[in-house]
């Protein structure tokens, strides 16, 4: 597979990073497979969290291939650069075309990455998961490898101010030990192990932070932040669902009196 695009995007990623001060650590690098195919899925915090997970495999010699929203793909200045890394777009409305891509990037060797949250947690927790990620590692036969990252959420995250040029933050990248799903195994088990794996690794990160979040609107609620409780962000995806689900209603209306 033609790398044209995939190493300068790393490389400038990690220039720009250097220039904002933004102070990275990486561990668990060395659970990523050197070669062949795996399942890397991370937490979501953050608009940015493709980028960090995968400098997450980077010092393993990895890249990772992230499955992301087919809006993203649309994009004028995103679209030609996450075609040009081989990203892998995903279509609500025909996720079986997307899984069978992913499934042939693992077949073919490569690592793939997912957000099993599907959107953004708003309470800075792992929220509930399902377990296509589970069931995409046992149809690949390849390691499902737990992901945590602390600190993106600071930078850019749903419904705050984007801090891109905040100096001095700290990000953390937690890389857990590869879990080993079969056929046989109970897919719906293995993926609350998985959350409960990926929820510890966040933990960790959390309680190593080297910024006191007490108060702090990007620290979760049962650490003395001012995040929403899990319940809370729960209600508001929920709201904002129901305002999706309603203005596409009235889209459709709208175009099919238009054709009549």
């Amino acid at each position: 597979m033609s790398e044209i695009v995939y190493p300068p995007v790393i490389r400038a990623a990690k220039i720009m990073f250097k220039v904002l001060g933004l102070k990275l650590k990486v561990e668990g690098h060395e659970n990523i497979p050197a070669t062949g195919g795996a399942v890397l899925c991370s937490n979501h915090i953050s608009y940015l969290d493709f980028i960090f997970a995968g400098l997450g495999a980077n010092p393993a010699g990895r890249l990772v291939r992230f499955m992301a929203k087919k809006e993203v793909f649309d994009n004028k200045i995103a679209g030609p650069l996450m075609r040009g890394m081989h990203h892998i777009p995903v279509d609500r409305e025909n996720g079986a075309s997307s899984y069978i891509a992913a499934l042939k990037a693992l077949k073919e060797g490569e690592v793939v990455g997912v957000f099993a949250e599907a959107t953004i947690s708003q309470s800075f927790t792992v929220k509930e998961i399902k377990n296509g990620a589970v069931r995409m590692a046992v149809a690949g036969k390849v390691p499902l490898i737990p992901v945590a990252l602390w600190g993106t959420q600071i930078l850019w995250t749903k419904g705050r101010k984007r801090k891109l040029w905040q100096r001095g933050t700290h990000i953390t990248i937690l890389v857990g030990e590869p879990m080993y799903p079969k056929r046989g195994d109970d897919y719906d088990q293995v993926t609350k192990e998985l959350r409960t794996r990926m929820q510890q690794l966040v933990d960790k990160a959390e309680s190593a932070y080297p910024t006191d979040g007490t108060g702090q609107w990007w620290q979760p609620a049962h650490r003395g932040g001012t995040a929403p409780t899990p319940e809370q962000a729960a209600a508001l995806d929920a709201a904002e669902q129901a305002e999706r689900a309603a203005k596409r209603a009235a889209r459709e209306a709208a175009e099919g009196s238009s054709g009549s």
